[in-house]
């Protein structure tokens, strides 16, 4: 009899763990057994408790025994809650409760101030006050945001407390069934945070879901069959998308004839945050309130919350329970999405619901980015000073940009919210699936805000808002299964800017919960890179966050320059990590590709105002080099026929061509140096270089590799490595094929006065006796420090952020006394390290420098080419002669790549004799040369596509054997290479070649005869 009440209480704990997941399996005497020995344990607790408080002596003795009887047998506590409860706790929570009582019966204050928080590494206890209709203040919106914080990770800041200690954690909350006495209508929330306990630790996210291997063995035992079968298959769904899946289950108790609810939703851990007090204001807003919830992780990765819902008083009572249930389901991924921002309380306090607050999030980003460019239009009567007036409008728009930041345009849409659900109106009006005719109500809108706007500012902020709807070709926001929000803009709103000198032909608009983002091209068929853009601090941040879209509109710009002489255009992606998820990069990428997959696969559920099919292609960039992979892959699950294109950059085993791996971007690069070395009759083992961008990078590991100067500084990302008699060589391509920072160089091997000082370091003396404060502060400015640069022959910048030198810094690299540069030749590799004021004024002073839209363009045309073979390619084909399998190179991989080479170097060293031959013959500096070579070859090849010169068959021929790899020919056949790659690929490679030979090989000044005269070529058969 012992054995078995031990065996007994043994199944009665863990039933009682989760027993609101099925019923206990006791019928008969083992139900009166399982009740009754319930009750003897919960009796012995309950005299433990009695005798505890007596001592206490804190509650008159008269009050003690019922204060207990209630809190044991009225008060309706989960068992859970006595089975992990040791007595003397009990007791303290007990007196707890009985002094907030008595303070809420003596103070005006009448709402019940309790707190019981117990934290442990382990897991944690908190029972609050249950205030469901509570919008402001509430104790248990607190708990969930700490909760979701400290323990399961998700949070939308970091722990605060390292109680989590990189375990998984799993969450129980209960709403007693009773109240806290007789006279007070109070029930407690009670939240168990428990380490969870899996069979086996770690389980590939693609294997089948067998919930014995990934789940606690607690809640598994302890769930019902049917309860493991709906989780099952949310867990599946999850599994399979990246997105969150949700069902919704209607139960009835039979005994009680209440309806309840359960809504189960499961999504990729870390994939979100702030989910958990995100779908508790959720359902909230619809009325529902909750009797207990469970949030499970998994040892594979996923997460899941088991939500139990009934009516309250407030509930939308005409809506039946499911249907309720069903809305929250619907509106489940916009909280997924974007489940916690500054606009919040909108949705909170009721005065937005979930589709309006995350428009309203959208359409506030918008006007932030756009308000100076939309306000500033370009002013006709000052079209004689054209060159002043855009000086001036654009000192006017940077004021004005400084000045309106997002907290301004968040007041005006916080004092404005009628207009903001007219906005609303009018969105799903025009994109709502299914829905009527669109009428457009912007006029209605714009005189709703002319009546109500309490300033010209405030109106003209309301004003670019208004623009947003507009100007919106097709969205994402209503398709089920979405995990960022995308938007395609008509770039017309920028047309009279003053702000932007060209307007786009597209852009695509992203915003999720970590990060938000734009895709710019100038033409049709364009390519670029997709940068990830971090901030180190709060301030760098507000100034990413400014400029965002300049930034990218400017690198989209100097790439469509750059690409003058590929069939695609320029074409840029940002993605801005938010201040607190600097860490989410890979999280934030995968959600902005799968954004504009959306748009790119449009069906049912999206409304196109556009009409036409889109090509996108993506490369790597900044943070993004080691995504491209998982971007193809994603573009072939999900169906785009394009995929094997979809992105460059991909490993060799996908059928990429790495820039790493083969230096392409820096073949393109050391064209230039060669060509000034040769130009200028110098040696390149004499010339003492700089260099930014250490070799841990693409830039800096290949230029370090190719190159056969005398290094003397290098800044990277951990510090600066100098050493005026030349780093060590052998060292430095120890690291550049290890690929790892200056941090790693063994200083043994540098002069005497030769030094690496870390961005960590502080307060150092350099062994000329410099005093170094702050080795953060010493990277960040050391290509502006003369003490050690000044003779430097060449600056080869690899890396480094947008206008590092610019007008009011440049100053620091002309020596007065001297009357000389800091450098003689400068070859730029970054993008836009130098503004293009600094780099006239570099000139003037007689700076030999070639700028990155013409040096810097191995690795798009690498990546053009990778391109053009994966749309050449059936499937079968690509993987047999473009993928790599891991030492095994197919032939034509290996000779393509080869002529890849031959390519980028030609490309290179033709635009540089056209440069220098251009600048000896008119003194034009070559940095404007650069760009008036850019717009001829992009103008010609403008007129090229438009004109008939493609119908002309024989002609049309002769250019594509001319432009393709010949291998590419000579495997596939000119015909195949004809019929499988689109029509408007074809004609862009068409334009580009003809365009760039053209201006190459005649100037830029030639006319329509030298055209004509170079034509000949192509129309007439050589003999």
């Amino acid at each position: 009899e012992k054995e078995q009440m031990l065996d007994d209480h043994s199944v009665l704990r863990n039933q009682s763990l989760f027993s609101l997941y099925k019923t206990p399996k006791y019928s008969g005497e083992d139900e009166n057994r399982r009740r009754s020995l319930e009750l003897n344990m919960r009796s012995d607790a309950e005299q433990k408790v009695l005798q505890i408080i007596a001592e206490s002596k804190l509650i008159h003795e008269e009050r003690i025994e019922l204060e207990v009887q209630w809190f044991f047998r009225q008060l309706g506590i989960d068992s859970f809650y006595f089975r992990g409860m040791k007595p003397r706790k009990i007791a303290k929570h007990i007196m707890a409760l009985y002094a907030a009582k008595m303070l809420s019966a003596t103070s005006s204050e009448r709402s019940l101030s309790l707190r019981l928080h117990q934290e442990k590494q382990t897991g944690a206890i908190y029972i609050v006050p249950s205030v469901p209709t509570q919008r402001k203040d509430n104790p248990s919106e607190a708990l969930e945001f700490r909760i979701e914080r400290e323990y399961l990770q998700e949070g939308y800041q970091k722990p605060r407390k390292d109680l989590c200690k990189g375990k998984k954690f799993r969450v129980q909350v209960f709403r007693t069934t009773g109240n806290v006495s007789e006279s007070s209508s109070t029930k407690l929330r009670l939240f168990f945070v428990q380490q969870s306990k899996f069979p086996e630790e770690s389980v590939d996210i693609a294997e089948p879901i067998d919930l014995n291997k990934i789940g606690d063995s607690r809640y598994v035992e302890a769930a019902s069959d049917r309860f493991q079968k709906d989780l099952i298959t949310v867990l599946s769904d999850a599994q399979n998308q990246l997105g969150p899946s949700v069902k919704v289950i209607e139960l009835k108790d039979s005994d009680t004839g209440m309806s309840e609810i359960r809504v189960v939703v499961a999504y990729r851990h870390g994939t979100t945050h702030s989910f958990f007090s995100g779908i508790t204001s959720l359902y909230h807003y619809y009325g529902l309130h909750s009797n207990r919830k469970y949030i499970e992780q998994y040892s594979n990765g996923l997460c899941s919350f088991s939500l139990y819902l009934y009516k309250g008083l407030k509930a939308k009572n005409e809506k039946t329970l499911l249907e309720l249930g069903n809305a929250v389901a619907k509106d489940a991924s916009l909280i997924y999405v974007l489940p916690r921002t500054s606009l919040s309380n909108l949705f909170r306090e009721e005065k937005l619901n979930a589709q309006e607050v995350t428009y309203a999030y959208a359409v506030w980003k918008f006007a932030h980015q756009f308000f100076s460019a939309i306000g500033d239009e370009k002013d006709p009567s000052h079209s004689s000073d054209s060159k002043t007036q855009g000086i001036i409008s654009k000192v006017s728009s940077n004021i004005k940009r400084e000045m309106m930041t997002e907290a301004r345009v968040k007041e005006v849409l916080f004092a404005n919210v009628p207009i903001i659900k007219a906005l609303y109106a009018d969105f799903e009006a025009k994109f709502l699936p299914g829905g009527a005719d669109y009428v457009d109500k912007a006029e209605e809108i714009q005189s709703l805000i002319t009546r109500t706007a309490v300033s010209d500012l405030d109106m003209k902020i309301l004003s670019c808002m208004c623009k947003f709807n507009r100007y919106i070709l097709k969205t994402n926001f209503y398709k089920p299964g979405k995990i960022a929000i995308s938007f395609r803009l008509s770039p017309n709103f920028l047309q009279n800017s003053a702000f932007f000198s060209r307007v786009p032909y597209a852009i695509f608009f992203v915003v999720g919960a970590e990060f938000r983002g734009f895709h710019v091209r100038f033409v049709d068929v364009a390519r670029g890179g997709i940068r990830i853009i971090r901030s180190s601090n709060p301030a760098a941040f507000a100034i990413n966050v400014s400029s965002l879209f300049e930034e990218n509109y400017n690198l989209a710009l100097t790439q469509q320059r750059k690409n003058k002489d590929i069939p695609e255009g320029g074409s840029k992606g940002t993605i801005l990590l938010s201040a607190d998820h600097q860490d989410k990069a890979l999280v934030a990428f995968k959600k902005y590709v799968d954004a504009l997959l959306d748009l790119l696969l449009p069906g049912p559920e999206i409304r196109d105002y556009l009409g036409t099919e889109e090509l996108l292609f993506l490369g790597p960039d900044e943070g993004t080099a080691d995504y491209m992979n998982w971007a193809s892959q994603h573009a072939k699950e999900r169906k785009y026929r394009f995929w094997k294109a979809f992105t460059t950059g991909k490993s060799r085993e996908f059928g990429g061509i790495p820039h790493d791996y083969y230096g392409m971007t820096t073949r393109s690069i050391h064209q230039y140096v060669l060509g000034v070395l040769e130009k200028k009759g110098l040696n390149e083992s004499a010339m003492r270089k700089f260099q930014t961008g250490g070799p841990d990078g693409d830039l800096g590991s290949n230029e370090i590799k190719i190159s056969k100067d005398k290094t003397i500084a290098i800044v990277d990302g951990s510090g600066v490595l100098y050493d005026p008699e030349g780093i060590e060589r052998g060292e430095l391509l120890r690291l550049a094929e290890a690929r790892q920072m200056t941090n790693h160089f063994d200083t043994s091997k540098l002069s005497p006065a030769g030094y690496y000082v870390s961005v960590q370091d502080h307060d150092v003396t350099l062994p000329d006796g410099t005093k170094v404060d702050s080795g953060m502060l010493f990277r960040n400015t050391f290509h502006l420090q003369g003490k050690f640069l000044f003779g430097t022959d060449l600056f080869v910048p690899c890396g480094g952020r947008p206008a590092a030198v610019n007008s009011t810094n440049v100053h620091h690299l002309w020596d007065e006394e001297k009357k000389a540069p800091m450098f003689k030749y400068i070859v730029e590799g970054a993008n836009l390290f130098f503004t293009q004021d600094a780099r006239l004024e570099l000139e003037k002073w007689g700076v030999v420098l070639f700028k990155d839209a013409s040096a810097n363009k191995g690795g798009v045309t690498s990546s053009s080419l990778e391109v053009l073979a994966a749309l050449s390619f059936t499937d079968e084909e690509f993987n047999e002669h473009m993928q790599v399998r891991g030492e095994t190179v197919p032939p034509f991989y290996k000779e393509y790549v080869c002529e890849v080479h031959r390519i980028i170097e030609g490309h290179a060293r033709s635009e540089f004799d056209c440069l220098w031959n251009e600048h000896v013959a008119s003194g034009t500096p070559l940095s404007i040369l650069s760009d008036l070579v850019s717009e001829k070859i992009n103008q010609l090849n403008d007129d090229i596509v438009k004109s008939s010169l493609w119908e002309n068959k024989s002609l049309r021929e002769r250019v594509i054997s001319a432009a393709v790899p010949q291998n590419l020919i000579s495997l596939l056949g000119k015909e195949t290479i004809l019929t499988r790659v689109p029509e408007s690929y074809l004609k862009a490679i068409f334009g580009a070649h003809l365009a760039c030979n053209f201006v190459y090989t005649h100037g830029l000044h030639s006319g329509e005869f030298g055209f004509f005269e170079f034509m000949q070529s192509y129309l007439v058969p050589s003999s």
